[in-house]
């Protein structure tokens, strides 16, 4: 059965030009809800830790940097089917794949700099929320 929630991340190219407030109004206009909400900058050590996953690809050190460069804003978003809804909505991974109207087309500049992170699956979003927040936390 699919979740309720997922977790996103607004990267920080797209924090750097302004386009939170159009980022979350997109989310909230195709039905989804805020329970948490956090504006910080990572450290290289915390963005290597929520990428782990990564850390054998050629990619992980350069991700690490760009995730650490700046302010993020990160968030769990409830909505029935949650992670497959917000796939959907964010786009393919890169921006010049990503269909019209989806979050990377709109905002995102390449792979890496795609403005959002978003949960693969009900499993790692309930991982990434609990990086960021703790149950009290959530609403």
């Amino acid at each position: 059965m699919a979740g309720n929630i997922t977790f996103t991340m607004i990267k920080p190219e797209a924090f750097q030009n302004g386009h939170t407030g159009k980022i979350l109004d997109m989310i909230l206009n195709k039905g989804f809800r805020i329970s948490a909400l956090r504006i910080l900058k990572l450290s290289q050590e915390q963005a290597g830790k929520f990428y782990e996953v990564h850390k054998e690809r050629p990619f992980y050190s350069d991700l690490v940097g760009f995730m650490s460069s700046g302010i993020i804003l990160a968030a769990i978003l409830e909505k029935e089917n949650a992670v497959d809804e917000y796939r959907k909505l964010i786009g393919a991974t890169n921006p010049a794949n990503a269909d019209e109207g989806t979050i990377r087309k709109a905002f995102g500049q390449s792979i890496q700099m795609n403005a959002v992170h978003g949960s693969d699956s009900d499993e790692n979003a309930n991982i990434e929320a609990s990086f960021f927040f703790t149950v009290l936390e959530r609403c």
